[in-house]
């Protein structure tokens, strides 16, 4: 418990903690922005043209921005500390070691629990009430409907969260394990998708940003990620890329000097 508060106090104190949260919050106005342009472009179509149009789901549109920004939280909450020696108070005071960066993930994980059920519900219910019936009734579906898809949207955020901090515990480098963090989220899916089929399809599937449909099993929008996992296993992959990365930095934690 002295560990768990310790670490909350090292990352709240922090001035990145501030701005890494109002810019996941901003998620929720940029989804807001987004809507009332579409909303103003369908209104100034002609019938023909509103008939045709079609508009992604916004909440998922503006995921990428709380997901970034809380990567990015992760790994600066580690390669911090190592930026101004303060990890080997750190490991001095506790000895073990790991209890330090389990601490730093739950303190990561909780931050994130809260912040992506805001963004991706905030940005949902925003959408709702500025898009109306435009689009054939895009935001006209039951929200318990959309329920399972923006609960697996918002558990991407956490997951985000503790990637960051276990690369930055592998890493040491934020430069590194931020640059990593950005080419998992844009440019790895889009060189797979030039792959060949299957392994487009089944690489695709694998992508941290097609989890959330195949776990839901909301598959109804096209994309460039593949569809072939079934929930269970897109779930359990979901964790993977979470706790796998923390526990690689907790090994070499134990084994590297500070």
């Amino acid at each position: 418990m002295t560990v768990l508060r310790s670490e909350w106090l090292k990352i709240h104190s922090v001035r990145s903690y501030r701005l890494a949260i109002a810019v996941a919050f901003g998620g929720i106005l940029l989804g807001l922005g987004l809507a009332q342009m579409a909303a103003q472009m369908y209104e100034s179509a002609s019938p023909a043209q509103q008939a045709k149009a079609s508009l992604a789901e916004l909440e998922e549109v503006v995921l990428m921005v709380p997901q970034l920004s809380l990567g990015i939280l992760g790994v600066l909450a580690m390669t911090s500390e190592y930026t101004t020696g303060l990890i080997r108070t750190s490991l001095t005071l506790v000895p073990r070691r790991w209890p330090v960066l389990a601490g730093k993930a739950a303190v990561v994980g909780m931050i994130g629990l809260v912040t992506g059920p805001v963004v991706v519900f905030g940005t949902h219910v925003t959408c709702r009430w500025v898009i109306g019936d435009r689009f054939s009734g895009l935001y006209q579906t039951a929200f318990a409907d959309k329920l399972p898809l923006l609960v697996a949207l918002s558990l991407t955020v956490p997951a985000f969260a503790l990637l960051g901090l276990g690369m930055g515990a592998v890493l040491r480098s934020a430069a590194g394990a931020i640059a990593l963090l950005i080419g998992l989220l844009y440019v790895i899916p889009m060189i797979v998708d030039k792959f060949p089929p299957p392994w487009s399809e089944w690489l695709g599937s694998a992508m941290i940003g097609a989890l959330p449909r195949q776990i839901s099993g909301d598959l109804t929008t096209p994309g460039v990620y593949g569809t072939s996992l079934p929930p269970p296993v897109a779930a359990g992959l979901l964790a993977c890329y979470a706790v796998l990365p923390v526990l690689a930095g907790m090994w070499l934690l134990r084994r590297r000097d500070a």
